[in-house]
Protein backbone atom coordinates (compact mmCIF):
# COMPACT_ATOMS: atom_id res chain seq x y z
CA UNK A 1 0.00 0.00 0.00
CA UNK A 2 2.63 2.37 0.92
CA UNK A 3 4.75 1.47 -2.53
CA UNK A 4 0.97 2.29 -4.38
CA UNK A 5 0.90 5.42 -2.58
CA UNK A 6 3.98 6.69 -3.22
CA UNK A 7 4.26 6.39 -6.76
CA UNK A 8 0.95 8.48 -6.98
CA UNK A 9 3.02 11.18 -5.26
CA UNK A 10 6.46 11.28 -6.96
CA UNK A 11 7.24 12.43 -10.96
CA UNK A 12 7.33 9.10 -12.32
CA UNK A 13 4.59 8.50 -14.97
CA UNK A 14 4.76 4.11 -15.73
CA UNK A 15 4.80 2.40 -12.42
CA UNK A 16 6.84 -0.41 -13.86
CA UNK A 17 9.62 2.50 -14.10
CA UNK A 18 8.92 3.28 -10.42
CA UNK A 19 9.02 0.41 -8.88
CA UNK A 20 12.16 -0.77 -10.83
CA UNK A 21 14.24 2.59 -10.60
CA UNK A 22 13.22 4.01 -7.32
CA UNK A 23 11.81 1.36 -5.23
CA UNK A 24 13.95 -1.58 -5.98
CA UNK A 25 17.39 0.52 -6.15
CA UNK A 26 17.07 2.83 -3.41
CA UNK A 27 14.22 1.31 -0.74
CA UNK A 28 15.46 -1.80 -0.25
CA UNK A 29 16.46 -1.31 3.42
CA UNK A 30 12.83 0.07 4.18
CA UNK A 31 11.13 -3.06 2.05
CA UNK A 32 13.88 -5.84 3.00
CA UNK A 33 11.82 -8.67 1.64
CA UNK A 34 10.79 -7.13 -1.58
CA UNK A 35 9.58 -9.11 -4.24
CA UNK A 36 10.14 -9.00 -8.02
CA UNK A 37 8.07 -6.75 -10.15
CA UNK A 38 5.99 -9.71 -11.85
CA UNK A 39 5.03 -10.92 -8.08
CA UNK A 40 3.85 -7.35 -6.86
CA UNK A 41 1.67 -6.57 -9.40
CA UNK A 42 -0.09 -10.31 -8.83
CA UNK A 43 -0.49 -8.40 -4.95
CA UNK A 44 -2.15 -5.20 -6.03
CA UNK A 45 -5.78 -6.11 -6.22
CA UNK A 46 -5.83 -7.35 -2.69
CA UNK A 47 -5.01 -4.10 -1.64
CA UNK A 48 -8.29 -2.51 -2.76
CA UNK A 49 -10.05 -3.27 0.19
CA UNK A 50 -7.79 -1.80 2.94
CA UNK A 51 -6.92 1.28 0.94
CA UNK A 52 -10.47 1.93 0.42
CA UNK A 53 -10.86 2.16 4.33
CA UNK A 54 -7.64 4.16 4.40
CA UNK A 55 -8.92 6.62 2.14
CA UNK A 56 -12.23 6.98 3.75
CA UNK A 57 -10.07 7.64 7.06
CA UNK A 58 -8.21 10.92 5.29
CA UNK A 59 -11.91 12.18 4.75
CA UNK A 60 -11.85 15.34 5.89
CA UNK A 61 -14.28 17.74 8.82
CA UNK A 62 -17.35 19.40 7.03
CA UNK A 63 -17.06 23.00 7.79
CA UNK A 64 -21.12 24.16 6.37
CA UNK A 65 -19.44 25.36 2.89
CA UNK A 66 -19.07 22.40 0.54
CA UNK A 67 -17.88 22.59 -3.01
CA UNK A 68 -19.23 19.32 -5.56
CA UNK A 69 -18.05 18.92 -9.26
CA UNK A 70 -17.84 15.69 -10.92
CA UNK A 71 -15.20 14.61 -13.70
CA UNK A 72 -14.56 12.14 -16.44
CA UNK A 73 -12.47 9.38 -15.99
CA UNK A 74 -11.28 8.11 -19.42
CA UNK A 75 -10.25 4.07 -19.99
CA UNK A 76 -10.04 4.56 -23.39
CA UNK A 77 -8.92 6.54 -26.32
CA UNK A 78 -12.58 7.63 -28.10
CA UNK A 79 -10.72 5.69 -31.66
CA UNK A 80 -10.16 2.09 -29.06
CA UNK A 81 -13.90 2.19 -27.77
CA UNK A 82 -15.18 -0.68 -30.19
CA UNK A 83 -11.70 -2.95 -29.53
CA UNK A 84 -11.91 -2.22 -25.96
CA UNK A 85 -12.85 -5.42 -23.51
CA UNK A 86 -11.36 -4.55 -20.52
CA UNK A 87 -14.58 -2.53 -19.43
CA UNK A 88 -17.14 -3.36 -21.74
CA UNK A 89 -19.53 -4.35 -19.20
CA UNK A 90 -18.74 -1.73 -17.08
CA UNK A 91 -18.01 1.72 -18.34
CA UNK A 92 -20.27 3.41 -20.94
CA UNK A 93 -20.07 6.48 -23.30
CA UNK A 94 -20.87 10.01 -21.94
CA UNK A 95 -20.81 13.36 -23.01
CA UNK A 96 -18.55 16.56 -21.10
CA UNK A 97 -19.06 19.97 -21.70
CA UNK A 98 -15.37 19.46 -24.19
CA UNK A 99 -16.64 16.17 -26.10
CA UNK A 100 -17.75 12.80 -25.44
CA UNK A 101 -15.25 9.59 -23.50
CA UNK A 102 -15.97 6.67 -23.09
CA UNK A 103 -15.56 5.75 -18.81
CA UNK A 104 -16.68 6.55 -15.82
CA UNK A 105 -17.60 9.95 -13.57
CA UNK A 106 -16.25 10.31 -10.55
CA UNK A 107 -18.24 12.62 -7.92
CA UNK A 108 -16.62 14.61 -5.47
CA UNK A 109 -17.19 17.20 -2.31
CA UNK A 110 -14.45 19.26 -0.86
CA UNK A 111 -15.00 21.57 2.07
CA UNK A 112 -13.73 24.98 1.96
CA UNK A 113 -10.12 23.90 3.02
CA UNK A 114 -9.49 21.59 -0.40
CA UNK A 115 -9.74 18.21 1.30
CA UNK A 116 -12.40 15.45 0.40
CA UNK A 117 -15.34 14.93 2.32
CA UNK A 118 -16.53 12.54 -0.27
CA UNK A 119 -16.77 10.61 -3.55
CA UNK A 120 -18.33 7.93 -6.04
CA UNK A 121 -17.81 6.27 -9.08
CA UNK A 122 -20.34 5.95 -11.91
CA UNK A 123 -20.43 4.74 -15.55
CA UNK A 124 -20.39 7.66 -18.09
CA UNK A 125 -23.52 8.18 -18.87
CA UNK A 126 -25.22 8.79 -15.49
CA UNK A 127 -26.73 12.11 -14.38
CA UNK A 128 -24.68 14.31 -12.61
CA UNK A 129 -27.47 14.82 -10.27
CA UNK A 130 -28.39 11.30 -9.43
CA UNK A 131 -26.18 10.14 -6.66
CA UNK A 132 -26.15 13.93 -4.98
CA UNK A 133 -28.16 13.19 -1.99
CA UNK A 134 -26.13 10.16 -1.40
CA UNK A 135 -22.91 12.20 -1.85
CA UNK A 136 -24.09 14.97 0.46
CA UNK A 137 -26.92 12.97 3.17
CA UNK A 138 -23.56 13.62 6.09
CA UNK A 139 -23.07 16.79 5.59
CA UNK A 140 -24.54 20.16 6.23
CA UNK A 141 -24.86 23.58 5.70
CA UNK A 142 -24.30 25.14 1.77
CA UNK A 143 -23.18 23.20 -1.38
CA UNK A 144 -21.87 25.20 -4.21
CA UNK A 145 -22.15 23.32 -7.42
CA UNK A 146 -22.33 23.97 -11.52
CA UNK A 147 -25.14 24.59 -13.46
CA UNK A 148 -25.40 20.79 -14.38
CA UNK A 149 -26.71 20.47 -10.91
CA UNK A 150 -29.69 22.69 -11.40
CA UNK A 151 -32.80 20.82 -9.82
CA UNK A 152 -35.67 21.87 -8.15
CA UNK A 153 -36.78 18.24 -6.96
CA UNK A 154 -33.25 17.92 -5.77
CA UNK A 155 -32.80 21.67 -3.92
CA UNK A 156 -36.07 21.27 -2.32
CA UNK A 157 -35.14 17.50 -1.18
CA UNK A 158 -31.59 18.34 -0.12
CA UNK A 159 -33.39 21.54 2.66
CA UNK A 160 -36.46 19.61 3.57
CA UNK A 161 -34.61 16.08 4.80
CA UNK A 162 -30.67 17.24 5.04
CA UNK A 163 -30.99 20.73 5.37
CA UNK A 164 -28.67 21.45 3.02
CA UNK A 165 -29.04 24.60 0.50
CA UNK A 166 -27.67 23.92 -3.11
CA UNK A 167 -26.04 26.92 -4.86
CA UNK A 168 -25.76 26.86 -8.32
CA UNK A 169 -25.76 29.40 -10.69
CA UNK A 170 -28.32 30.26 -13.17
CA UNK A 171 -28.57 29.03 -17.07
CA UNK A 172 -28.70 31.53 -19.35
CA UNK A 173 -32.21 30.81 -20.47
CA UNK A 174 -33.52 30.83 -16.92
CA UNK A 175 -35.43 33.91 -15.28
CA UNK A 176 -32.85 35.65 -13.21
CA UNK A 177 -33.15 35.87 -9.29
CA UNK A 178 -31.71 37.86 -6.42
CA UNK A 179 -29.30 35.95 -4.58
CA UNK A 180 -27.93 37.01 -1.11
CA UNK A 181 -24.34 38.49 -1.54
CA UNK A 182 -22.79 36.03 0.42
CA UNK A 183 -24.13 33.50 -1.69
CA UNK A 184 -23.26 35.07 -4.67
CA UNK A 185 -19.79 35.59 -4.06
CA UNK A 186 -19.18 31.69 -3.02
CA UNK A 187 -20.54 30.63 -6.07
CA UNK A 188 -18.36 32.76 -8.40
CA UNK A 189 -15.68 30.69 -6.20
CA UNK A 190 -16.34 27.21 -7.25
CA UNK A 191 -13.97 27.21 -10.16
CA UNK A 192 -11.09 26.29 -7.41
CA UNK A 193 -12.64 23.15 -7.94
CA UNK A 194 -11.44 22.52 -11.65
CA UNK A 195 -8.21 23.56 -9.95
CA UNK A 196 -8.16 20.44 -7.85
CA UNK A 197 -9.44 17.85 -10.38
CA UNK A 198 -6.50 19.19 -12.65
CA UNK A 199 -4.11 18.17 -9.75
CA UNK A 200 -5.60 14.89 -9.37
CA UNK A 201 -5.32 13.99 -12.96
CA UNK A 202 -1.93 15.68 -14.00
CA UNK A 203 -0.11 14.85 -10.52
CA UNK A 204 -2.07 12.57 -8.65
CA UNK A 205 -2.80 10.67 -11.79
CA UNK A 206 -6.05 8.74 -11.63
CA UNK A 207 -6.40 9.03 -15.01
CA UNK A 208 -5.01 6.66 -17.61
CA UNK A 209 -5.74 4.32 -20.02
CA UNK A 210 -3.11 1.29 -19.85
CA UNK A 211 -5.73 -0.71 -17.33
CA UNK A 212 -5.60 -4.56 -17.81
CA UNK A 213 -8.23 -4.98 -15.13
CA UNK A 214 -11.09 -3.34 -13.43
CA UNK A 215 -9.56 -3.99 -9.78
CA UNK A 216 -6.37 -2.17 -10.89
CA UNK A 217 -8.05 0.40 -12.04
CA UNK A 218 -9.88 0.88 -8.91
CA UNK A 219 -6.61 0.25 -7.08
CA UNK A 220 -4.96 3.21 -9.28
CA UNK A 221 -8.14 5.61 -8.35
CA UNK A 222 -8.27 5.32 -4.65
CA UNK A 223 -4.32 5.70 -4.16
CA UNK A 224 -4.25 8.69 -6.80
CA UNK A 225 -7.49 10.06 -3.94
CA UNK A 226 -4.94 9.33 -1.21
CA UNK A 227 -1.74 10.72 -2.26
CA UNK A 228 -4.10 14.07 -3.13
CA UNK A 229 -5.12 13.60 0.83
CA UNK A 230 -1.72 13.26 1.37
CA UNK A 231 -0.96 16.62 -0.23
CA UNK A 232 0.08 19.11 2.83
CA UNK A 233 -0.84 22.25 0.61
CA UNK A 234 -4.79 21.95 -1.09
CA UNK A 235 -6.35 24.66 -3.00
CA UNK A 236 -8.45 26.31 -0.82
CA UNK A 237 -11.15 28.85 -0.63
CA UNK A 238 -9.29 31.25 1.95
CA UNK A 239 -12.21 32.35 3.80
CA UNK A 240 -10.52 34.11 6.25
CA UNK A 241 -12.31 37.41 6.54
CA UNK A 242 -14.91 36.75 4.20
CA UNK A 243 -17.69 36.56 5.98
CA UNK A 244 -17.94 39.89 7.86
CA UNK A 245 -20.59 40.04 10.79
CA UNK A 246 -23.40 41.64 10.95
CA UNK A 247 -23.37 44.92 12.33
Amino acid sequence: MTILIAFHQSHYRNFKAFYVQQVSLHWHKEFPRLVSYNRFVEWIPSTLLPLSVYLYSCFGRCSGISLMDSTSVRVCHNRRIQQHRVFANLASRGKTSVDWFFGFKLHLVFNDCGELLNMTLTPGNTDERRPVFKLLRRLFGKVVADKGYISQTLFERLLRECGIQLLTKPRRNMRNRLMPLMDKLLSRKRAIVETIIDQLKNISQIEHSRHRSPLNFLVNLVCGLIAYCHQPKKPSLRLDGFFLPAA
